[in-house]
């Protein structure tokens, strides 16, 4: 049991690679394809049923890719499909998910001060506030503001940015923004599950049929793949938040998370404007840049704790009994707390590394598998072991955390 903890950082690792190489998959092809259909020309020798073509040089060759609206006269014997970065992006996404945030709810999920709830209570909420964005963003969609693309993206704007403020009413700061990737992901997924993939196979049965598909099938899967395109940016954002408490640990967080996604919809619509060779919006980096300005000052408002200076969590107290639970407290007070704390003392350091506070007994505690993982098992911290913490204190570090597994 002493040497779970490694395994489970190293399963938490596995899942985190994979879920980094699997998007990094997704968005790749998610952003060639909308440069690529944005990039289409009509040119005298299309064929018939064509839409666009486009010539394109790389690894040096030459590409010449047409694209049909409904499909061609014929279905060619090879048809690669793009589906599996989506699903493997959101299943390992959500394996990581499970392994920090519902195993580790105590911690960095539940914020007591917020909202004191069982683990098995905060799990719910995190499973049915993903599930009931979908079902929100889909009946938008399909309803009759889904035939106003302005009309749609303020919606879908309202929505996000009021589930932004609900998730900072519920769990602690860095889960709310980590929750904001998921919830938003998880449309992106599912437009390509629930809609992108099988109306492209309603257009290839059609085809093997004889029949003639419908536009609409292609048409909506376009308006959900471009949804997708925009939403990119903000989810990679979120996924990144949780290292920085000066996106997540403030007390307006909420604003913070909604003015991502106009950060991101520009720099988005620059791109795609410029993909479409309609010019060069520059006014959208202006505006982008005013919108991070506007961030980093709200970031410097008041800052919210870790909402655990004063309760334990559930797995707290075999710590708190643990025979060198004194020395093991001592230790981080002399080596780590004159960063991990409300106010640090160390130059150049503002705000505690990821909002983890380790100047008290019960969060010490609380901390009890990282700080062992971070400074007893590894040399991660302190920092180039700036402080001169000695083997004898990481030695220490660890019979404290095994005595407290023990019990």
């Amino acid at each position: 049991m002493t040497d779970f903890a490694i395994f489970w950082e190293w399963l938490s690792f596995a899942a985190r690679w994979t879920h980094v190489i699997t998007a990094i998959a997704w968005i790749g092809s998610s952003f060639y394809f909308i440069a690529l259909d944005l990039g289409l020309r009509k040119t005298p020798s299309l064929p018939p049923l064509a839409h666009g073509e486009e010539w394109q040089v790389h690894g040096g060759g030459f590409y010449h890719i047409r694209k049909y609206l409904v499909a061609p006269e014929f279905l060619p014997e090879h048809l690669t499909w793009f589906k599996w970065e989506s699903y493997a992006t959101w299943l390992s996404g959500f394996v990581l998910l499970v392994i920090v945030y519902y195993v580790g709810a105590d911690l960095f999920l539940i914020d007591r001060h917020v909202l004191d709830v069982p683990n098995w209570a905060a799990i719910l909420i995190s499973v049915g506030s993903i599930i009931l964005g979908w079902l929100v963003y889909d009946w938008l969609c399909k309803s009759p503001i889904g035939n106003s693309t302005g009309g749609l993206m303020v919606a879908l704007f309202a929505v996000l940015t009021a589930m932004a403020w609900a998730y900072t009413q519920l769990f602690t700061g860095r889960a709310a923004m980590l929750h904001m990737g998921a919830f938003t992901a998880t449309i992106m997924s599912a437009n390509v599950f629930m809609i992108i993939i099988p109306n492209q196979k309603i257009v290839v049965a059609g085809l093997k049929a004889g029949r003639v598909p419908d536009a609409r099938y292609g048409k909506t899967a376009k308006q959900r793949s471009l949804h997708n395109n925009y939403l990119t940016l903000p989810v990679i954002f979120f996924m990144l938040s949780s290292h920085y408490p000066l996106a997540f640990a403030t007390q307006w967080n909420w604003i913070i998370a909604s003015l991502i996604f106009l950060e991101g919809a520009i720099i988005r619509h620059w791109f795609n404007t410029r993909h479409a060779r309609k010019g060069s919006p520059h006014w959208t980096w202006l505006a982008a840049i005013v919108i991070f300005i506007l961030i980093a000052w709200l970031s410097s408002g008041p800052k919210l704790g870790d909402g655990r200076g004063e309760i334990a969590s559930a797995s707290a107290a075999p710590y708190l009994n643990a025979e060198h639970f004194a020395a093991a407290r001592d230790t981080v007070l002399t080596r780590c707390s004159m960063c991990h704390t409300a106010d640090p003392a160390w130059e150049g350091v503002h705000q505690a590394p990821k909002d983890v506070h380790l100047d008290g007994d019960i969060v010490i505690a609380n901390h009890a598998r990282e700080i062992a993982l971070q400074a007893g098992y590894s040399h991660a911290m302190p920092p180039g072991n700036v402080t001169d913490m000695t083997e004898q204190e990481r030695a220490l570090l660890v019979a404290w955390y095994r005595e407290g597994v023990a019990q």
